[in-house]
């Protein structure tokens, strides 16, 4: 039989764990956390009761907790203030573009930019390139077709109005196969944010159509980027409704051959100017149309055609020997500014993009996914995580391999904001109820303008994780990752979790 005095002592044990996992700031029980090197936490396992207007929304959701796993410490403490199913794997969706984000910040550096290079392949005399002018694409997926415009103009007061031969693209820095690709989604006309990595992007491959009705049943179009070779074919009828869409259909056979923009709809001058956003093209005839037009509008002549380079001419990137100096070049912004755009929008292609960048050897050698990723894992261990803590596959969340533990990601996090580079990490985050893809949600209660954090989903995916500052001043990092069917419904008990730590924390 038990005795009294051993029954207590369990009891008194049992009430201080709970509340240290309650409230860790409480001078009880073992000393603060530090763990070994990509050892799990010590309290993995234990399933802490989520806060009440959590289990309320998961509840109303008709979702168990068993899908959610959270984690939450203050950034200068290692015990948890909150914690469930911490060490179980979960879906990143887009919150896996925080390690893409951290890892590029520590392997390339603040100041690093993406490069577009043109090479002159002939003497040019007299503002006429006897030869090929090459562009070689560096990785830039920010590069916009007004920017390439504009970069045009520079060339040609720089000495170059005429190219005598061809304008060739070069696309082969980044070296995908199939494999690569068949673990996202497949890009499609309506849905651009799933555009597949190219090193040279351009508008990201969006054609954007301004559609003006004028009277009597007409109407002017204008597209950005302009397509060379593309007829538009206007079906607008006078009414009644606002409403257009846009279909690209084959004139002829080959990439190079005549396309057909058709515009469907109704619409009155009434309507003002209608705007469509499409993906029409695979991106190589979308880019090589887009600069044989953007050629000509900025004043150049060209005597030859735009194509793609052969991969089998390619003394740079084969190791063939050293390539001349560029005849110009066109940077990026630097990479605190990509990582803005990255986040505050969650942009898909721009995460993927730094992914490949992270490959050794990039630019002067092909990127490929593989390598990017090896060394992204090597890095993640390299923080004290193991192994199996958080797997990267896409850099953007956009893939079912991208997995990782609450616990991982916020250990990430806590390290990231002691670091040389929290200060533009953190600019790149939505603010709650401020901006990015936070403008609209936590706008009036104690987490708005105080948390700091990136956005995750996928159809079976809502995720939150990054900083939250509390009403206390302690600020906190945080992973909220929920896997299920119906997640679109458990977003509030993200919020709600969110916004508990805010004002208790």
């Amino acid at each position: 039989m038990l005795s009294y005095r051993f029954l207590l002592s369990c009891l008194l044990s049992l009430c201080a764990a709970t509340l240290v996992q309650a409230y860790p700031g409480a001078d009880v029980g073992p000393k603060p956390w530090r763990p070994a090197r990509g050892k799990p936490s010590p309290f993995a396992g234990l399933m802490l009761l989520p806060p009440s207007p959590v289990l309320q929304a998961l509840q109303q959701a008709g979702i168990p907790s068993s899908s959610l796993g959270f984690y939450a410490r203050r950034v200068d403490a290692r015990r948890p203030f909150a914690a469930l199913n911490e060490e179980q794997p979960f879906q990143l969706a887009s919150t896996a573009k925080l390690v893409t984000s951290l890892a590029a910040l520590d392997l390339l550096g603040a100041d690093y930019r993406w490069s577009t290079q043109a090479y002159a392949l002939g003497d040019i005399v007299d503002g006429r390139l006897d030869g090929d002018l090459l562009i070689v694409g560096g990785g830039d997926a920010t590069l916009r077709s007004d920017a390439l415009r504009r970069w045009f103009v520079a060339l040609h007061e720089q000495g170059l109005r005429e190219i005598g031969g061809d304008i060739v693209i070069d696309r082969l820095a980044f070296a995908l196969d199939p494999a690569d690709l068949a673990r996202t989604p497949s890009p499609e006309a309506g849905r651009p944010h799933h555009a597949w990595p190219d090193a040279f992007s351009l508008d990201e491959g969006l054609l954007r159509v301004a559609i003006t009705p004028l009277p009597k049943g007409r109407s002017s179009v204008q597209l950005q980027p302009p397509l060379a070779g593309v007829q538009i074919e206007t079906r607008l009828v006078a009414g009644p409704g606002c409403s257009a869409h846009a279909e690209m259909s084959e004139a002829g056979a080959g990439s190079g051959a005549l396309r057909r923009l058709a515009l469907v709809g109704s619409a009155t001058p009434e309507c003002g100017v209608l705007q469509l956003e499409l993906m029409p093209l695979s991106h190589p005839e979308f880019t090589t149309r887009a600069i044989a037009a953007l050629w000509t509008e900025s004043g150049g002549r060209l005597h030859g055609r735009v194509h793609d380079r052969s991969a089998v001419a390619l003394p740079a990137h084969e190791g063939e020997g050293e390539p001349a100096p560029p005849y110009a070049s066109h940077p990026s912004e630097k990479l605190p500014a990509l990582l803005r755009d990255t986040n505050k929008t969650s942009n898909n292609l721009l995460a993927r993009h730094l992914l490949l960048s992270l490959a050794p050897g990039f630019p002067q050698q092909r990127a490929t996914l593989a390598a990017a990723r090896e060394r992204v894992q090597a890095w993640l261990v390299a923080q004290g995580l193991a192994a199996e803590d958080i797997e990267i596959d896409s850099g953007a969340g956009l893939s079912r391999l991208e997995r990782g533990k609450p616990r991982a990601l916020v250990q990430l996090l806590a390290q990231a904001w002691a670091g040389r580079a929290a200060q533009p990490f953190v600019e790149s985050l939505p603010v709650a109820g401020v901006d990015g893809t936070l403008a609209r949600r936590f706008q009036n209660g104690a987490a708005t303008g105080q948390a700091f954090l990136k956005t995750g989903s996928l159809n079976d995916t809502r995720a939150l994780a990054g900083y939250v500052k509390a009403r206390s001043g302690k600020v906190y990092a945080v992973a909220a990752l929920l896997n299920h069917p119906d997640a679109a419904l458990g977003a509030p008990a993200l919020d709600a979790l969110i916004e508990w730590i805010a004002a208790t924390g």
